[in-house]
């Protein structure tokens, strides 16, 4: 059975860091091996010049890994960043991000998921993410 969006989000709500809640990352879709989830344009996130921060879209990146593998897995289970390598393409100002997180392979105790994160606005290319879990239970 595939995971709706409402339970997606509902694990954003018990699953994460009061710091990763105040993103406002909402889930816009999830399937069997994947989830995007849309980053609300913030100032509060920009940084000097007007682009959203790196770190904003690192910590989106990493979370829609999470949901990824929890919508595969039925559910939360405890896992844990490994490796993240991230690419930035170009600044994201004034708009959405949409991130797309599609698991490339989930084993027992790893997940291998690539991320692509873009302008909602325009739908550009904003930066891609290249990630690893261990999954703890």
């Amino acid at each position: 059975m595939t995971m709706t969006p409402a339970e997606a989000d509902k694990i954003l709500s018990v699953a994460f860091a009061p710091w990763v809640l105040e993103l406002g990352l909402t889930v816009e879709a999830v399937g069997e091996d994947r989830a995007v989830l849309r980053l609300p344009w913030s100032d509060r996130l920009a940084r000097e010049g007007g682009g959203l921060s790196g770190q904003a879209l690192m910590a989106a990146a990493d979370t829609a890994v999470v949901i990824a593998v929890s919508a595969a897995r039925d559910g939360f289970v405890p896992m844990t960043t490994v490796q993240q390598s991230t690419s930035f393409q170009r600044a994201v100002t004034g708009a959405d991000v949409l991130i797309e997180a599609v698991l490339t392979k989930l084993g027992r105790r790893m997940a291998f998921a690539d991320v692509t994160l873009s302008d909602a606005a325009s739908g550009a290319l904003a930066a891609r993410a290249s990630t690893v879990y261990a999954l703890l239970d």
